[in-house]
């Protein structure tokens, strides 16, 4: 019986995926004409680039609580702390909390520079915190009972090494969906944020997946805050906007989730998408992506190419 609730949530996924793929295949296949039609027409496209003096969206507001997921080397957490964008130079370090799923020692061993970040944000007065598992958040002693205006998973991934790339995508959409479910335990209450007026919305075939996107037909960005008053707690997913990641389909995992699949489960929270918009790494000084298993041999691997870094913002849905 428990095999078979099990193949359910699987065939959901999969159904899930199989959507996903169909839609990029005929997104891909509009976008190649579309670049011909504009080569034809003006002999070469125009390159998608930064409008000129608009500032990268910084998601947080100097009175924010943060709660930082699967740090890996803090470094993104040094960034937001110790050389943060001028519009966060009040942000408090005590309201950051910055967590590891790893143990200090594993952690301090995968990530060389971690333990000098780490000593750092504590004599700032930031919260370091190892082995925090990031689908369990509610459970942890140290957790349990506090609320925060943010919680921040930049590129999260299972780090289980499958090379089946149809299992490794429902391993990281299982992974997601967890936390999903475990992060409303810490996120503030009140009424939905209202995110500023956006230049754009884009169009898209199922209205179901209209996104509200900050970046307009240029790919820039707009420095605003994330939400006028005090409001509902938000969460941020930042990954490549590109394949595998896409077809983790993160947006409508939140919007949309499988129904539970054990007796008596509750069912998992619905989300509003509140905007998504390119992350700049260059705004966060210092701050080094590392890969869930540590520092790469010898150079080797790689991440997606090509494509942007992309955060979505939710919150959870009435």
């Amino acid at each position: 019986m428990a095999h078979k609730k099990k193949t359910s949530l699987k065939a959901t996924l999969q159904s899930q995926q199989s959507r996903l793929r169909a839609k990029e295949k005929a997104e891909h296949a509009a976008k190649v004409s579309e670049q011909k039609r504009k080569q034809s027409k003006n002999g070469t496209a125009k390159t998608k680039g930064p409008g000129p003096g608009r500032p990268p969206t910084v998601p947080f507001k100097p009175t924010d609580r943060i709660l930082l997921i699967g740090e890996g080397n803090f470094s993104f957490a040094r960034a937001l702390i110790v050389e943060p964008p001028s519009s966060l130079e009040h942000l408090v370090p005590a309201n950051v909390t910055a967590t590891s799923y790893d143990e200090k020692e594993a952690c301090f061993s995968k990530y060389p520079d971690a333990q000098d970040i780490v000593d750092t944000l504590r004599q700032r007065g930031a919260e370091v915190l190892f082995g925090i598992d990031a689908t369990r958040l509610q459970k942890h002693a140290v957790l349990k009972g506090r609320r925060w205006d943010r919680i921040v998973w930049n590129f999260p991934h299972a780090g289980k090494g499958i090379t089946d790339q149809d299992r490794n995508i429902l391993s990281n959409q299982r992974l997601i969906l967890d936390f999903l479910r475990s992060a409303p335990h810490c996120l503030t209450l009140g009424p939905i944020p209202i995110i500023h007026p956006t230049r754009r919305r884009k169009q898209r075939d199922d209205d179901d997946d209209d996104e509200p996107r900050e970046d307009g037909v240029s790919g820039s960005d707009i420095d605003v805050a994330p939400t006028s008053g005090s409001g509902r707690g938000t969460v941020l997913i930042t990954l490549r906007n590109v394949p595998p990641y896409t077809e983790w389909d993160i947006p409508r995992l939140a919007k949309s989730p499988p129904k539970p699949t054990r007796t008596g489960e509750e069912p998992n929270p619905r989300y509003k998408l509140l905007r998504s918009f390119a992350f700049h790494r260059q705004t966060w000084k210092g701050y080094e992506h590392r890969m869930t298993k540590g520092v790469r041999a010898h150079g080797q691997g790689k991440r997606g190419e090509g494509g942007e870094d992309r955060t979505w913002e939710f919150c959870v849905q009435e």
